[in-house]
């Protein structure tokens, strides 16, 4: 028995079961060190060295949580809420009509990709957006599920196919670990290679808008939270939104600058303590509600993390790949899926497409070589395999990001409502596609 194999099975059945993730991720990741052979000390050791890789990320939430909370207690959220009621109307019978509805989707999508390349926020910018917005999403009647489709879209395509922001980040491990493996790749050739894959998210998401989640679904009326509510409610000036402007420019900035997540929401929530947008007296009120919202992201995090480092420690993650290699034979229709659907298994575990790539890479190259690839197919099976899961697991943040937004209300359930959507509409197009973008390239 594998053991990377059993830890992701039993930690997708317990999720599956709405056990909660965390205790998912530990039970796996226990279960998974004492079939791999590292004895109860050998397990705990290695997951405990492995959770000190995720606090930094956790920090990082907690930060940007604390931070959207002070920028929407400026008036921004309901800024943007009167914003987009211009266009769809502020009757009932208006906001039945269908254009609404798109607009709405379309400025979520949007913002998604946006936050991946052109303001690289990633999934900080959905604290601040869509809470705001559920109330007018429910009077409309939109599907949530069909909203975290849009969001997990915009989380991943966008670093699947442009070489800019994250994308820039995913295409250069990419490039890296692939020529450190044997294969000579440069920075130029993976966008071309990934076109095919990243065509496959669109299928999904053109599945979900048109076919899965077009129907209406009905909520009960969104009782907000206070961290939600709050000020954000209690109207907006012009200067509020100039300095709320401003800091997000130099939470940007800072990000850019410092490449940590952490300082940048530091220097957004300075420049809102220093030009008086947020009040002394509240500050502290807000920052604490807005850790609070993105604690159980940190915490997946953390889990993930040892989750991780325990699989690494039993050293079958290598072996499920070599038998993978072993089973192929010369077949290479069949060694490409089964490439495919290792990624697939490693990211659902790990929660991260960008920390798969140099798991895979280095015994997918030479295999992809011994099989008769090409080097563009070579890019493409990496890619590939190293994005698909990234949609799907319990652990990635392009779907607690999306369930962090839309289950502020308490509504929208992780499992069911985010990652078991997100993981039929883009996993299996992704694979089709990655698989026929091997054979053809």
């Amino acid at each position: 028995m594998n053991a990377v194999v059993i830890a992701v099975l039993i930690m997708l059945v317990l999720s599956l079961l709405r056990v909660n993730v965390v205790f998912s991720l530990i039970t796996g990741a226990f279960i998974g060190g004492l079939i791999g052979g590292l004895g109860m000390d050998g397990t705990i050791t290695a997951f405990s060295d492995g959770v000190g890789g995720g606090a930094n990320v956790a920090l990082s939430y907690a930060m940007l949580g604390g931070f959207a909370v002070a920028v929407s207690s400026t008036g921004l959220p309901e800024a943007l809420v009167d914003f987009i009621l211009k266009y769809i109307g502020k009757k009932e019978e208006a906001r039945s009509q269908k254009l609404p509805k798109a607009l709405i989707l379309i400025v979520i999508l949007l913002m998604a990709c946006f936050s991946q390349n052109v303001v690289p926020v990633h999934i900080a910018f959905i604290p601040l957006l869509i809470p705001p917005l559920l109330k007018i999403m429910d009077e409309l009647r939109i599907d949530r599920r069909l909203t975290a489709c849009v969001l997990t879209f915009g989380l991943i395509t966008p670093y699947m196919l442009l070489p800019v922001g994250f994308g820039q980040i995913f295409q250069g491990i990419i490039a890296t670990n692939m020529t450190a493996s044997g294969l000579e790749v440069t920075l130029d050739q993976v966008p071309k290679a990934m076109l095919l894959p990243a065509a496959g998210m669109l299928v999904g998401l053109l599945i979900a808008v048109f076919f899965s989640y077009r129907k209406p679904r009905d909520y009960e009326d969104s009782h907000l939270p206070v961290l939600v509510e709050s000020e954000a409610h209690a109207g907006y000036t012009k200067h509020g939104l100039i300095i709320a402007g401003m800091a997000i420019v130099a939470a940007l900035a800072a990000q850019l600058w410092t490449e940590s997540m952490v300082f940048g929401a530091l220097a957004g929530i300075i420049v809102l303590y220093v030009f008086r947008a947020v009040r002394w007296s509240e500050a502290d009120q807000l920052h604490t509600n807005g850790m609070r919202m993105m604690a159980f992201i940190g915490f997946v995090m953390i889990a993930a993390s040892g989750f991780a480092s325990v699989m690494g420690a039993t050293g079958d993650v290598e072996t499920l790949v070599e038998n993978a290699a072993a089973a192929i034979g010369g077949n290479r229709p069949l060694g490409a899926l089964l490439m495919l659907l290792v990624g697939l298994l490693v990211t659902l575990g790990i929660g991260s497409s960008f920390s798969t790539v140099p798991i895979i890479a280095t015994i997918f190259v030479p295999l992809a070589l011994e099989l008769g690839f090409s080097p563009m197919a070579a890019i493409a099976l990496v890619g590939t395999a190293g994005a698909l899961g990234d949609a799907g697991s319990p652990a990635s943040d392009s779907t607690l990001g999306p369930t962090s937004g839309l289950n502020a209300d308490g509504q929208h359930d992780h499992i069911w409502d985010t990652v078991v959507p997100t993981f039929i509409h883009y996993n299996i197009p992704v694979i089709i596609f990655g698989w026929i973008a091997a054979m053809v390239l």
